[in-house]
């Protein structure tokens, strides 16, 4: 891998963030692991809202050191007319830009899309949302609860009668992931046309994709899925069941295949012949019935049993483990997934992201503090605040 951040992918674009807690905040993060020079505008003295969310990193929060790694912090009073200028003076030499704000912020600086995009149209610009523009939910603030409530993933979540939010932020990573890869394809795209780009992304269509398979239940067949846990309401056999030795051991069929080899590994291949279990419906249909014919067997076992018997005979398997146990998980520390980012308070360790090509270079840059590039910034586009909008 070099070591040359030159050599980055990323090397030479210029991203601004006009962002804020999870969506935008980790996409351009993960521009920035590809060589992306990302300016963050946050509001003066207060600045991103996840930077109090808490103090465990060396007094910075955790959502904030995860999201923030890489970038530079300008404090920037959009409200004022100085450092509008600074902003756009900043936009008419950037080539992406993604936004997060409020519903109808952008509107009220006079950053409109349209308008950005006719005074910049090289410029790839991100308006993530909530609901989208249009509709009777487009004023509506969003978060990631929230959207997921709206979307039905909570009802699909959790047990019946008690759904329950995901643990992790899936409305809001699934969002950063979306408008990341949208960022790509553009730059790609205006490497060909000389476009820029807006590319609107809102929260809501992310999580309805992402509910694809409940929704062609319901729209082919007409029936909720039911919540089950740790499991998914569309495959039987599929989770966690408590081992001999204290531990919860995570199994899964995903074919009939898989389901007759799992029985022969139970010691009863007879059930994969059971017109009741014959298929993955038919097993869904009696989800309690297999599941505790896996239970029993998973009782009498200890996990290191069930894990080596199941790896034996080509049966997807993991251990139940908490985070304290994936931050010392030996599969990230001999792998080499680790590394180690500044902040201002120190260094501190964090992973490396997930895709990268093997001799890409990955900036690990620091966690800024607020404002702490916004004289550096004002020096840099300062001269040019008074330059026309470019065309």
């Amino acid at each position: 891998m070099s070591t040359d951040p030159t050599c980055a992918p990323l090397a030479g674009v210029t991203v601004i963030g006009l962002e804020q807690a999870i969506a935008a905040p980790l996409c351009t993060r993960h521009l920035a692991d590809l060589g992306a020079r990302v300016i963050k505008v946050e509001q003066p003295g207060y600045g991103d809202s996840t930077r109090h969310y808490d103090t465990v990193v060396g007094g910075l929060s955790a959502h904030f050191t995860w999201l923030n790694h890489g970038k530079e912090s300008a404090a920037l009073d959009l409200r004022a007319a100085d450092d509008l200028a600074v902003l756009e003076a900043m936009l008419a030499g950037a080539d992406v830009l993604v936004s997060n704000l409020g519903p109808g912020a952008l509107d009220r600086l006079g950053l409109g899309v349209d308008e950005l995009a006719r005074g910049f149209p090289r410029l790839i610009i991100v308006d993530i949302s909530g609901y989208g523009r249009g509709g009777p939910l487009d004023h509506k603030r969003a978060y990631d609860l929230l959207i997921q409530a709206e979307g039905g993933s909570c009802a699909i979540t959790g047990t019946p009668g008690h759904p329950a939010k995901p643990g992790i932020p899936v409305a809001d990573i699934g969002t950063a992931l979306y408008a990341y890869s949208a960022v790509l394809a553009a730059l790609y795209d205006r490497e060909r046309t000389g476009r820029g780009a807006v590319v609107p992304v809102a929260m809501l269509d992310v999580v309805s994709e992402m509910m694809g398979f409940a929704l062609n239940q319901v729209l082919h067949a007409g029936a909720e899925p039911v919540p089950v846990g740790m499991g998914s309401p569309m495959i039987a056999p599929y989770g966690a069941y408590p081992t001999s030795d204290g531990q919860k051991a995570v199994l899964g069929t995903t074919s009939d295949r898989e389901w007759r080899r799992m029985t022969e590994l139970m010691g009863c291949p007879e059930l994969a012949e059971d017109p009741r279990y014959l298929h993955n419906d038919d097993r869904v249909a009696h989800r309690g019935e297999v599941d505790a014919v896996v239970e029993q067997w998973c009782a009498t076992r200890t996990l290191a049993e069930i894990q080596d018997a199941a790896d034996k005979a080509g049966i997807g398997n993991a251990r139940l483990n908490g985070v304290r146990e994936l931050a010392e998980h030996p599969q990230l520390r001999e792998r080499g997934r680790w590394r180690e980012i500044g902040t201002p308070s120190g260094p501190v360790p964090a992973l490396l992201p997930p895709g990268t090509a093997r001799h890409w270079p990955v900036t690990n840059g620091s966690v800024p503090a607020l404002g702490a590039h916004t004289d550096a910034i004002r020096a840099e586009f300062a001269p040019r605040v008074a330059q026309p909008r470019r065309t």
